[in-house]
């Protein structure tokens, strides 16, 4: 906790991709629980979406003086049409040009009203670290994937250890703490067919961490002890999760809100009141994958030949276009009106918390999986790209709460396989078996980030640290 009559001020900085402000805004909210005040910033484009939208976010106290939590915006100096979320990649580099300057504006122009004793950042700006040290700020890297991801990429981009290559595709990678991955289950970004520019954003975010005093995970750690402890030997990472939703751990909310990029549909909580206990298959593939017809088609088809009860999130593409991708089969919805419900966003915190829900079929992007982990529900994975691979292989066999749809060559599941995955994970031994395992980690996550756990204990450490900054500052 910050110390009595002591003030900590902290910047914290990302793009505003719901991927990466969500774990960004979770860790806010664990500060300002602790005494910290917090201010996020991100970039200008996204202000009225967060500021003025549904989604907007406030502090729970209602006096100006109390408030603990703040928001700020810096230019990413793009035309205001331009599609940061369908160009990401372009976004990405526009910033590593225009987010320096413009942060350390920021930074300059709050100067004489909050004293920052930390920037923390995640690895998807690491541009942020040259401007905590422009500013003599000690900076603080928020791992937003599992400890396990940070591990791979550091062997990788330090040449510590083999890994295939299109050559070679046939060698195992093998790290202390992970289990064994093969080249399908390598992350996107160090594929050896890798298209992604954002190859460039890890390696200069590894290179960077030097100049960084502490890398804080989202994860915690009974979840990766034996990776986590592998990485103190070469550069440690410190396990401040599960950065959650409170609602998943039990907390009260110390700020008010979300930064979804979309409307939640409440109705679907009242649906899953009228439902039993572990009947629902909650269905989503997060906010910015899109499947092929045929898989959907596939999923539609398992879940009509089981008529088990089910909620599925099919988020409407923001770019239509003729292929169908992330379409529903026509018919479908009123086929399967007395059987399940079919919304565009939901409150996916509140979903995987309801006791009605049995399992979740998802893509494994590390925010979800972290949820579902929490929650105690059990997982079936359809990964497509970047960490999901790799998430993946962690639930199934580090995890052990999930099982993996197997794919044919064009990379679809089939239809009886999507089929057998639901049955196994719903009915019989290996049912109870992975629903023991997720009930012992929801209970590990609570106790982790309970008074005197893990992550608490962590938390405070770090807070104490940058405390210590402050008083030597002001």
């Amino acid at each position: 906790m910050v110390p009595e009559n002591e003030e900590v001020h902290v910047l914290l900085i990302t793009i505003p991709a719901q991927g990466h402000i969500n774990p960004m805004l979770m860790f806010a909210k664990v500060l300002v629980s602790k005494g910290v005040h917090v201010t996020l910033a991100t970039v200008e484009a996204s202000r009225k979406r967060l500021i003025d939208g549904s989604s907007s976010i406030t502090n729970n106290n209602t006096a100006a003086a109390d408030t603990k939590f703040y928001w700020e915006f810096f230019s990413d100096d793009l035309r205001d049409d331009f599609d940061r979320s369908k160009n990401f990649e372009e976004h990405f580099r526009y910033l590593f040009t225009s987010g320096p300057p413009n942060v350390s504006n920021l930074i300059k122009k709050l100067s004489d009203v909050r004293k920052f004793s930390c920037l923390i950042c995640n690895p998807f700006v690491p541009w942020v670290v040259d401007v905590a040290v422009e500013h003599n700020i000690p900076c603080a890297l928020l791992w937003i994937q599992p400890s396990a991801l940070y591990a791979i990429y550091y062997h990788f981009y330090n040449d510590l250890s083999s890994f295939p290559t299109l050559e070679n595709p046939d060698i195992p990678i093998e790290l202390p703490g992970v289990p064994c991955l093969s080249m399908d289950d390598m992350p996107s970004f160090i594929h050896p067919s890798n298209p992604y520019p954002s190859f460039k954003l890890l390696l200069t975010m590894i290179k960077n961490l030097d100049k960084v005093k502490w890398v804080l995970g989202s994860s915690f750690y009974e979840l990766e002890k034996e990776v986590v402890d592998a990485m103190a030997k070469l550069h440690p990472i410190t396990p401040v999760g599960p950065l959650v939703p409170p609602v998943i751990l039990g907390n009260e909310e110390s700020v008010k809100g979300n930064a979804d990029m979309w409307k939640a549909d409440d109705s679907c909580l009242e649906w899953l009141n009228k439902k039993p206990h572990s009947s629902v298959i909650y269905i989503s593939f997060g906010s910015s994958i899109l499947l092929l017809p045929k898989q959907m088609e596939n999923i539609a088809w398992a879940l009509k030949k089981i008529n088990k009860p089910f909620l599925w999130v099919v988020k409407p593409s923001e770019n239509p276009s003729d292929d169908g991708n992330g379409e529903l089969p026509k018919g479908f919805i009123e086929e399967t009106k007395d059987q399940g419900l079919v919304v565009t966003w939901c409150s996916q915190a509140r979903v995987l918390s309801h006791p009605s829900i049995a399992c979740f079929v998802s893509h494994c992007g590390w925010n979800s999986l972290l949820d579902a982990v929490a929650s105690g529900v059990p997982v079936i994975a359809l990964p497509q790209w970047t960490d999901q691979p790799a998430n993946t292989k962690l639930l199934v066999y580090t995890f052990k709460t999930g099982i993996n749809l197997q794919r044919d060559d064009n990379g679809i599941a089939s239809k009886e396989e999507v089929e057998r995955c639901i049955l196994e994970i719903t009915e019989g031994p290996k049912a109870e078996e992975l629903k023991k395992n997720a009930t012992h980690w929801k209970d590990a996550a609570r106790k982790s980030v309970a008074k005197g756990g893990s992550s608490d204990k962590n938390l405070d450490l770090f807070i104490d640290d940058i405390s210590g900054f402050s008083s030597k500052s002001i």
